[in-house]
């Protein structure tokens, strides 16, 4: 066996490099549907509520139940996967998950849709975390890393839309419940194909924070329930402020366990840490601001507008092609000019796409400063998702990954809660007020909408210039050599099944 950075023989080299890819093509298929799975039931929602009977009350629960368990078990899940073993982790939670997704799609009611969707965040809160620090397993060299983190991190944008025309899609031409059949195919193919993966370091031998982790848990899915409730009544509702002041309250009790704990599940150091609190930011606010798009503008094509599913679906393609043009370059980009400037650059596009599209209005044409938007902002966005990713990851020590992976995953996911409540409460209102003084359900609708979407394009400008500022000064994190460059290094190695070790090499397209 070879136990330096010697390359191993040519045919062993080019099967290292094969394998590798493979692995990270499979968790990136993971990381996808995941979630795809956030909003793959949106178009479908009025479909759902048809063949059901749900009451508006019963479709806000099955369409939040998926995201209140995959972010309040997020910080959980990302401990798990550094004491149980990455790639145990991830077969388990994509185990979970595939059957959760079976039992949501071939359920004859209420109660099976939204336990197979709670269950589905269940999975995905242990597979999330698993998976993305398995990435540095399959790729330890820190510039190559770099680079894989940079395609992962526009995965998110792109599993995000790839849901929405997925689900206007079959719920057009089929059922809505065949929307399911993807993370049942996607999950399966973890379980059987994991053998592909590193087993990545042995688990960290520690005890488990259980009393951080019950309190973290509780906190981030009573504070979302509560904010969830927010888009369906006003703020002022008891039903609203009691969840969200109880969630607050038990996640200010974490914070005290775990000042106080030799072994917390989250130190509240690394998340203190500038660059990594900035690029969490990032995260959060990019993924507010992708699905207030998609709920928004969903609601308008088929409200306002009165197209179909499958139109809606349609009118999102641009988007896709976008963002993933843009997440194909995005490596390069960082590898060029680092993971700060692309973070912040992305914010300011993503700003002006947002401005684009809040000019719309009840007869607004579609091929007009509408498709500029949903040009302009997905090229922002996956430019945000991939520099803030490589960011928030630095100076990760190897035996932390799960938890950095839950923490980041745990961002992407309160970010729609927390934001889609604000801006939806904040369109409500003033849809209301444009009604009040005159205007037309249509117009004041409209209005509603592109007021929210102009206040979300005034977070995203104040977002970069605060990012600009904190981490002016620091190097360039994470950057890597720009593509044909040579690097200083001698080619790393990876172990591969049978114990011989080959020169690693960058994720394909990157």
């Amino acid at each position: 066996m070879s136990s330096g950075f010697a390359p191993a023989p040519g045919g062993a080299a080019v099967d290292a490099v094969a394998r590798t890819g493979r692995g990270f093509a499979l968790l990136g298929a993971v990381q996808v549907v995941l979630i795809l799975a956030i909003t793959m039931l949106s178009p479908a929602l009025p479909a759902i509520q048809s063949d059901l009977g749900l009451s508006g009350a019963q479709l806000t629960l099955v369409s939040a139940a998926y995201g209140l368990s995959f972010s309040g078990l997020l910080m959980l899940g990302g401990r798990l996967a550094d004491l149980l073993g990455r790639r145990r982790a991830l077969v388990a939670g994509a185990a979970v998950f595939g059957l959760a997704s079976a039992a949501a799609g071939l359920g004859p009611g209420f109660a099976f849709l939204l336990g197979g969707r709670f269950v589905q965040g269940v999975g995905a809160a242990l597979a999330a975390p698993a998976a993305m620090s398995l990435v540095r397993s399959l790729y330890p060299d820190d510039a190559r890393h770099a680079r894989a983190l940079a395609v992962w991190g526009g995965l998110a944008g792109f599993g995000a839309t790839a849901g929405m025309l997925l689900s206007g899609t079959v719920s057009t031409w089929v059922s809505w419940r065949w929307a399911f059949v993807v993370p049942v195919v996607v999950s399966l193919a973890a379980v059987v194909a994991a053998r592909l993966l590193p087993a990545g370091p042995a688990p960290v031998r520690v005890k488990l924070d259980v009393p951080g982790a019950v309190l973290v848990t509780a906190g981030l899915t009573v504070m979302s329930y509560g904010l969830v409730q927010a888009g369906e009544r006003p703020w002022g509702a008891g039903v609203v402020w009691g969840p969200v002041v109880a969630g607050v309250l038990l996640l200010a009790a974490f914070a005290v366990v775990e000042l106080k704990v030799a072994d917390p599940l989250v130190p509240l150091g690394f998340l203190a840490r500038r660059h990594r609190a900035t690029a969490l930011w990032a995260v959060f606010i990019g993924s507010a601001g992708m699905s207030t798009i998609f709920f928004l503008l969903s609601l308008y094509f088929q409200e306002v507008r009165d197209a179909s599913p499958l139109l809606t679906s349609a009118a999102f393609l641009p988007f896709s092609a976008a963002q993933v043009v843009t997440g194909m370059l995005a490596g390069r980009l960082i590898g060029r000019f680092g993971g700060r400037a692309v973070m912040v650059g992305g914010l300011v596009v993503a700003a002006g796409g947002l401005v684009l599209i809040g000019q719309l209005g009840a007869s607004s044409p579609y091929a007009g400063a509408m498709l500029a938007g949903l040009i302009v902002f997905p090229v922002g966005i996956a430019c945000v998702f991939s520099g803030s990713t490589v960011v928030a990851l630095e100076d990760v020590e190897d035996s932390r990954a799960g938890l950095a992976g839950g923490v980041v995953n745990t961002a992407m996911e309160v970010g729609p809660t927390v934001g889609l409540a604000i801006l939806v409460s904040l369109a409500t209102a003033h849809a209301s007020g444009l009604r009040d003084g005159g205007e037309g359900v249509a117009s004041a609708t409209s209005g509603g909408y592109a007021f929210a979407l102009l206040l979300a394009a005034a977070a995203f400008a104040a977002s970069a210039v605060g990012s600009a500022v904190a981490l002016r000064g620091r190097r360039r994190g994470a950057r890597t050599p720009a593509p044909g460059a040579s690097e200083a290094r001698p080619p790393v190695t990876v172990a591969v099944a049978n114990g011989e070790r080959a020169p690693l090499s960058p994720p394909r397209g990157q």
